[in-house]
């Protein structure tokens, strides 16, 4: 036990509620430099381990990953070589967490200014690397035309394919709406985008989807908008990493892609 390591009593357990001793209260403000000490030698630690990397590390979350990233990515390497890079793909739950560990030097995922955000700005920063937009979209009817269209006289007979409020698009949507808004819609789904994408395509109702990924949908008149601009959600998909220095080979592709 601590107290036996140290030689005295630290807690006063007769009192109630308990309370630290005279040396529990002397020993409290040293202890938490060391253990402040111990966590700040542990970020110099990893950070010297990943200075010798020749990895690039990113996470993505599986939209990103699927749709974006690779022809991202090999745009902004250009003719450049990189040994070897590491993809991981999580929730954007997920991801925030294994930043917030420094288990990447990258993250790519949609953002939207307002949404709950677990990086705050004193730790990382970002760049936008691409303008997206979250539209509301429906399945067409044998005319052509959307079987939905969004409005507030006609909210009680448009199905609302929405998504889990945790889940990343469920945050941006709900972030970009007032509740108010929405509450005369018919909510039928609560899921992750492909499930909603598939069923807007059946013609279930109308979806929140991004802009980048269903462009050969809409294009080829599977899909339309089912609303106008008021009802789209203007985002962005941002890179993100650590302010502090990352590897050589991080730091020179960051160099790359924010010039």
């Amino acid at each position: 036990m601590l107290e036996e390591w140290v030689g005295t009593a630290l807690v006063d357990r007769g009192s109630h509620p308990v309370e630290l001793t005279q040396a529990g209260q002397a020993f409290l403000p040293r202890a938490k430099e060391v253990l402040d000490k111990l966590e700040e030698s542990r970020h110099t630690a990893r950070a010297a381990s990943a200075e010798a990397t020749t990895t690039l590390n990113f996470l993505t979350t599986q939209v990103v990953s699927l749709t974006f990233f690779p022809g991202w990515f090999r745009r902004a390497l250009g003719p450049k070589r990189i040994e070897t890079i590491n993809l991981t793909t999580s929730s954007l739950r997920g991801c925030e967490q294994a930043m917030l560990q420094r288990s990447a030097h990258f993250l790519l995922c949609h953002h939207f200014r307002g949404m709950p955000w677990q990086l705050g700005e004193s730790d990382f920063t970002s760049i936008v690397v691409e303008n997206d937009r979250l539209l509301p979209v429906s399945a067409t009817d044998s005319t052509g035309r959307a079987i939905y269209v969004l409005s507030q006289a006609n909210a009680d007979k448009v199905p609302l394919l929405a998504y889990e409020p945790e889940a990343g698009f469920g945050r941006i949507f709900r972030s970009a709406f007032e509740p108010e808004r929405l509450s005369s819609f018919r909510e039928v789904a609560s899921s992750h985008l492909a499930l909603l994408l598939g069923l807007a395509l059946e013609g279930r109702g109308v979806a929140w989807v991004p802009e980048t990924v269903i462009r050969h949908d809409m294009l080829a008149g599977r899909l339309l908008e089912a609303g106008g601009p008021e009802w789209s959600v203007p985002m962005q998909i941002r890179l993100f990493r650590p302010v502090e220095r990352l590897s050589a080979v991080a730091e020179e592709f960051w160099e790359r892609v924010s010039a």
